[in-house]
């Protein structure tokens, strides 16, 4: 039944209820039985174990434990054998899963936060008693006894009010306070936000009393569906997570596949099955490039600290560069687009406009503030920007009498002494006000026109003798942020499409939204209502066009989203309230308020901006653009340098040379002389014209536009180099020399190729030495290279020898072809 759509007897017939004694004690405990506690169902929680160990279904997980376990079967194997190499690689691997572990548990929290909303206890008639009782003892049919400051413990249709006034933001988002009324008629088919007959778990009372009948609890009550919608969201994969994958998934069975070779070559030229099962754990520890998901980690956690200087606070890490893939940014209205705080923007006479400092303008406020219950900071946000705008009350006013303002009337009024002059002044809906008044003007005309605009209307009238005069019309307004129209401007320059989605008035959406310019004149909201008549085909085509949603549930939300994100769009979603936390955990990125927003919307977020901005969402796609580039040169370096340590390791044994590198010398390569650098790679500054790219698609792999067999042929270049100062060192100084020399070629080489992978253009464009942090790890490794080679220690550990100046010279001259070819193959593609 729509409780709303029937009066409250028929409710309680349905209910089987008395309106004047509640249930008996009976009637209670059996529905008690039959339907549970009024509390909020608990999903169960996997233990930290449990959770760690599932962070180990990554594909390149796996394939690096894999190489762990290879690595130290030939450790035991080998007489002098180092185990360095598998504890490596499981750090990595368990620092990895650990950050997993940790982001997990903050999503949970989420539900955690819903549950402290429920309220502690309840006042109810039993038997005809007024009984406070705990929340989770209240039953459907039960009668609660609210007034003001009362937390609303279930769903409940109202038999009674007066003045009550309800705060609903954690269910709709509008901080504004919903006036109720049990006398209200409402059709089947009144929005959640409409429904004025009704009251919510967990909204506050602002004002007033009621007496109401209980007709849903737990988890049917609208709070209820919202915690079941965030227990069933899932947190999607981000772009970047759904490439890597794919990338891991390729680089672990193309490792497979080329052991599985090799090693079978082996046999078949009689190498000897350890021989030839060392090799193939040779060219696994190549192909893997054990440092990614360590760099990747690292590189996005500094975009962390780059985006709280700029008031983005990052929950999840792999959020930072999915902002930079964003597509769509779909906004509330309310605090993120404007300042959510309501100001006097129009006054009107009976014959028209009138500016606010005027002596007619400030005789309409000050006639008005004579009816109003705030001050110019406290109060009902109308209410004050009324007081605020009239620069206070009129201290000399005595009130004399007062009649509250009422869902069926619309209007109060108040009785005062002024002086000798005793007034009675009425505040209201213009319709109501205007139709009391025996002249108003072009009034009704001003009205439509503010209306219009989206302005909220305010009509003041002041008695005299037997009728109402007309004082004039009050336009209100919660202002458009300064900087949000021209943010707007920047996402759409940048391929990015704002959308608005609001619980707020139809009208007053379309209206900011056109000012804006997130839609054009004329184009009218989307209501929630007309967001049930589509199905979700439909739904995917109506989001394609339409840029405002107004009226709008928690689930069409979700919806909205959902139709986005199935048309391939990277979704970025706003929120502060308890309604918007689903639609933030369904979406790409959520992005919670930080000053007004909701413990709830915060947990199930991926970002919190702190100053409630839409602008800060903006400059955080720029930064998340700039951070996915940076891990695209990254992933560009190491996977290129992973290849020439692949063809090294194929070709030499193709061709049935000595092993060119052992594993702990690949090792070393892979996370040390790879990983620096990578990280230096991953803070590069980011491009001035980011903002003029549009986003990145998200149909299209990591690498297009011939990015593959530009790390392809990169790739084969340092292989080949290196592969020729092994077989030159081989012959002019032996097998332990040339593997040093190609030892030295690969690692210094790979470093020289760190700086070609700055950027596309050439290095003489942005300047070789612009990154100082690249520089640091480019003079460190060299360092770390050379120690290791000249010191005799580490000499004997990585089975290298020192090297002469000639030998030296060698590897300089090899590694210094690296970028000349590069620089000629930028050159050619300018």
């Amino acid at each position: 039944m729509d409780y709303y759509a029937v009066n409250a007897g028929e409710v309680a017939a349905e209910l089987n209820t008395n309106v004047c004694r509640g249930l008996t004690r009976a009637q209670a405990q059996r529905r008690l039985s039959e339907d549970g506690e009024n509390k909020l169902a608990e999903k169960k929680k996997s233990n930290v174990f449990v959770r760690f160990l599932m962070q180990f279904r990554d594909f390149m997980v796996i394939t690096l434990l894999i190489a762990a376990a290879i690595s130290f079967a030939t450790a035991r194997l080998e007489d002098n054998g180092s185990y360095i190499d598998p504890i490596i690689i499981l750090v990595i691997v368990i620092v990895n899963a650990i950050v997993g572990v940790v982001q997990e548990s903050r999503a949970e929290r989420a539900l955690d936060k819903l549950k402290e909303l429920s309220a502690p206890d309840a006042t109810v008639l039993r038997d005809g008693e007024v009984q406070k009782l705990p929340a989770s003892s209240i039953v459907r049919g039960d009668v609660l006894l609210l007034s003001t400051g009362d937390r609303v413990a279930a769903d409940a249709r109202l038999i009674e009010s007066v003045g009550l006034k309800m705060n609903e933001s954690s269910l709709t988002g509008e901080a504004l306070p919903v006036v109720k009324s049990a006398s209200a008629r409402l059709e089947a088919s009144t929005p959640l936000a409409e429904r004025s007959n009704c009251i919510y778990a967990a909204s506050t009372v602002l004002a007033g009393h009621a007496r109401a009948i209980v007709t849903h609890t737990a988890m049917d009550t609208q709070i209820g569906r919202i915690a079941d919608m965030l227990g069933k969201e899932k947190v999607p994969l981000t772009p970047l997570q759904l490439r890597l994958e794919k990338i891991s998934k390729v680089l672990g069975l193309g490792a497979i596949g080329i052991c599985a070779v090799v090693f079978l070559l082996g046999v078949l030229r009689h190498d000897g099955l350890l021989n030839s099962f060392m090799l193939s754990v040779s060219l696994a520890v190549a192909a893997i490039p054990e440092g990614l998901p360590a760099v990747v980690t690292i590189v996005l956690s500094s975009g962390v600290s780059v985006m709280a200087k700029n008031k983005a606070i990052i929950r999840r890490l792999t959020a930072v560069e999915a902002l930079g893939s964003a597509t769509y940014i779909c906004s509330d209205k309310t605090g993120t687009l404007t300042q959510n705080k309501m100001t006097v923007s129009r006054l009107f006479s009976a014959y028209g406009e009138t500016a606010i400092n005027s002596d007619e303008g400030r005789k309409i406020l000050r006639t008005a503030a004579l009816c109003c219950n705030a001050t110019a900071t406290r109060g009902e946000p109308t209410e004050v920007a009324v007081v605020s705008a009239a620069g206070g009350v009129d201290l000399n006013a005595v009130r004399l009498d007062e009649e509250p303002f009422s869902s069926e009337k619309k209007m109060m009024s108040v009785t005062v002494r002024l002086g000798e002059e005793t007034l009675t002044v009425v505040k209201g809906a213009p319709e109501k006000v205007l139709a009391m008044c025996r002249f108003s003007g072009n009034a009704y005309v001003f009205n439509d026109r503010m209306a219009d605009e989206g302005l909220r209307v305010l009509a003041v009238a002041v008695r005299q003798a037997d009728a109402f005069d007309f004082v004039g019309l009050i336009g209100i307004e919660d202002p458009e942020r300064k900087e949000a129209a021209q943010a707007v401007a920047l996402c759409k320059q940048a391929g990015i499409t704002p959308v608005m989605i609001t619980g707020d008035n139809p009208r007053t959406a379309a209206a900011i939204a056109v000012r804006l310019g997130i839609t054009e004149k004329g184009r009218p909201a989307v209501t929630g209502a007309k967001l049930d008549m589509l199905s979700d085909s439909e739904l995917c085509e109506t989001v394609k066009k339409e840029r405002v949603f107004a009226r709008v549930s928690p689930e069409h939300k979700v919806r909205i989203v959902k139709a986005l994100r199935a048309n391939g769009e990277v979704t970025a979603m706003t929120g502060d309230g308890v309604n918007d936390a689903p639609a933030l955990k369904a979406a790409d990125i959520g992005c919670a308020m930080g000053k007004c927003g909701t413990q709830v919307a915060k947990g199930a977020a991926d970002i919190v901006l702190a100053d409630d901005n839409f602008a800060t969402i903006v400059r955080a796609v720029r930064e998340g653009r700039g951070i996915y580039d940076n891990i695209r040169k990254v992933i560009h370096f190491l996977l290129s340098s992973n290849i020439g340590e692949i063809i090294l390791v194929f070709v030499a044994g193709l061709i049935g040379m000595p092993a060119p590198m052992l594993p702990i010398q690949l090792l070393w390569t892979n996370l040390v002389t790879d990983s620096l650098p990578a990280m230096a790679l991953g803070t590069e500054k980011t491009d001035s014209d980011i903002m003029n790219r549009p986003p990145v698609d998200p149909k299209k792999g990591l690498f297009s536009k011939g990015g593959w067999l530009d790390i392809a042929l990169e790739g084969v270049f340092i292989g080949a180099l290196a592969l020729l100062g092994f077989a030159v060192g081989c012959s002019l100084w032996g097998v332990q020399v040339g593997r040093t020399v190609c030892f030295c070629t690969m690692s210094i080489g790979e470093l020289v190729h760190a700086l070609n992978s700055r950027s596309e253009r050439s290095l003489f464009r942005i300047g070789w030495f612009s990154n100082r942090r690249m520089n640091l790890a480019f003079v460190v490794c060299i360092l770390l290279q050379v120690g290791v080679v000249m010191l005799d220690g580490a000499a004997r550990l990585f089975g290298v020898v020192p090297l002469s100046g000639i030998q030296w010279l060698l590897v300089a001259a090899l590694c210094a072809a690296l970028p000349v070819a590069v620089e000629i193959s930028k050159a050619l593609k300018a």
